[in-house]
């Protein structure tokens, strides 16, 4: 498969942003922690693969923390993902972010592996959180995944201040063996 370009997302995106999310996401809204996000208008980036577009990532931005609002990309086990968590890092860390964080589901076993085999670790189970999130999108179904009843929002993060000792650590960890 060619590389895998990331873009940041530009004014002509727009609309794309705006179809893709709702393909993927079944409305124009995201609810995470029971604020509304509206990812068309968010900062983010597109990946490109052979000059067609192949994911999409968006991220908000408070103080020093950054958000990963929404991700998706339509080729599985490509890289796709993993380049577009990596800019919005490197956005994170240049705008003086301690932590990037996001939020998914309980049904999304899928993406619980996803993110934790890139260094995001679990910090919180925010039990029966989608009767506020279903008050906020009433689009959000019962039932997810596999038919797992959709409950609780599970928040992940990556501390970014911890980045450079962590990554020293395992090279001095590697000259020991």
């Amino acid at each position: 498969m060619p590389a895998i370009t990331i873009l940041p997302i530009n004014t002509e995106d727009r609309e794309w942003v705006s179809q893709f999310i709702f393909e993927h996401w079944g409305s124009n809204i995201v609810v995470s922690r029971g604020v509304i996000y509206y990812p068309q208008n968010l900062p983010g980036f597109v990946a490109m693969n052979d000059s067609k577009k192949v994911g999409l990532i968006t991220y908000n931005i408070t103080g020093t923390s950054c958000e990963i609002v929404t991700i998706n990309s339509v080729r599985q086990f490509a890289g796709v993902g993993t380049a577009l968590i990596e800019a919005v890092r490197d956005i994170a860390i240049k705008s003086g972010c301690k932590r990037l964080w996001l939020i998914t589901t309980n049904d999304n076993l899928n993406a619980l592996r996803f993110y934790q085999k890139r260094r995001f670790v679990l910090v919180a189970v925010h039990r029966n959180a989608l009767e506020l999130s279903r008050k906020l999108k009433p689009a959000i179904s019962l039932n997810g995944n596999d038919g797992i009843p959709l409950r609780d929002e599970i928040e992940l993060e990556m501390m970014l201040n911890d980045t450079a000792s962590t990554n020293a650590r395992c090279l001095m960890g590697n000259r020991r063996r």
